[in-house]
């Protein structure tokens, strides 16, 4: 099976700097949550912004031709969209600059408004829609140009905690025949989005901290990611001896920056810090993994 999505020394900048620099990483799963990773990410997945550096491949295709084939949509976290049309229209809309004609259209945004639980408020104007009618019709939206892959953007940050739970049952039970990739800075464990993933990848800053399924790398309640500069190698070894286990992540010629995740073992947080300054190095974020299911 082609990777839904893989990335090789991905750079992507944003208003002249670089929002992700180096990032690489290949997914294994069928609906995959990306944690942690800049919006930057999501923009040039889904085709709107441009790699500075590296590959980035959607079902094997870069970005755009994914797009315009129709094998992949993207669904933005709340986009402008005209307050005096309607969800209906919007969503049709959609379905024809995918290229389908007319009848077609209007087929695909009657089952995209019924997966999405849309059909009572699809004739309303969408400038008095609440929040989450609203992210309903943009993921119909993408749903309704027959993509076979979804790329949906933190669809549940903002939400009021009655009204998200329920949001998420309707993305994922929306997109169950499809494959999905979920790009948020964290979901709860208990969601249905998250329950329904078969795999997490974690990012921090650009660097993959943690891949796998999602209820094992929230258990690794004694695992951080960690950035140290300085003498890495060093740090490395004598944390090591201590009966911590570290997985460092490939760094560029010339970064003196070290991103690892880290297995604590019989080691506390403090024992890291201490460790780091008698090896001459300093530790620049030592954060719980776990926070990306919080």
């Amino acid at each position: 099976m082609i990777p839904l999505l893989a990335t090789a020394d991905l750079r992507i900048d944003e208003r002249g700097a670089p929002a992700v620099d180096g990032l690489t990483l290949v997914t294994s799963g069928e609906r995959v949550l990306i944690l942690g990773a800049a919006p930057a990410f999501f923009a040039a997945a889904a085709g709107v912004r441009a790699a500075a550096r590296g590959s980035l491949r959607v079902e094997g295709l870069a970005p755009i031709e994914a797009v315009r084939g129709r094998i992949a949509a993207g669904a933005p976290l709340d986009p402008p969209m005209p307050p005096r049309w309607t969800p209906k229209q919007y969503v049709t809309w959609s379905a024809r600059l995918a290229g389908h004609a007319r009848a077609v259209a209007r087929e695909l945004c009657a089952e995209a408004l019924a997966r999405t639980r849309v059909e009572s408020v699809a004739d309303a104007p969408l400038g008095a829609a609440g929040a989450a009618a609203r992210r309903a019709t943009v993921l119909a939206a993408a749903l309704a140009t027959g993509a076979r892959t979804l790329l949906v953007e933190d669809p549940l940050v903002g939400l009021p905690a009655e009204s998200a739970p329920a949001f998420a049952r309707i993305v994922a039970r929306a997109c169950a025949d499809r494959r999905l990739a979920v790009f948020a800075a964290r979901v709860p464990l208990e969601s249905p989005i998250a329950l329904e993933a078969d795999e997490a990848i974690v990012v921090a800053g650009s660097r993959v901290a943690a891949q796998g399924a999602p209820a094992e790398i929230a258990a690794a309640e004694r695992s951080y990611w960690l950035r140290v500069t300085g003498d890495v190698e060093a740090f490395a070894q004598a944390v090591e001896a201590r009966g911590a286990r570290l997985i460092a992540a490939p760094r560029a010629a010339g970064d003196r920056v070290g991103h690892m995740s880290i297995d604590l073992g019989p080691l506390g947080t403090a024992d890291v810090v201490r460790i780091a300054s008698d090896s001459r190095a300093t530790v620049l974020e030592l954060r719980p993994m776990s926070v990306a299911f919080a």
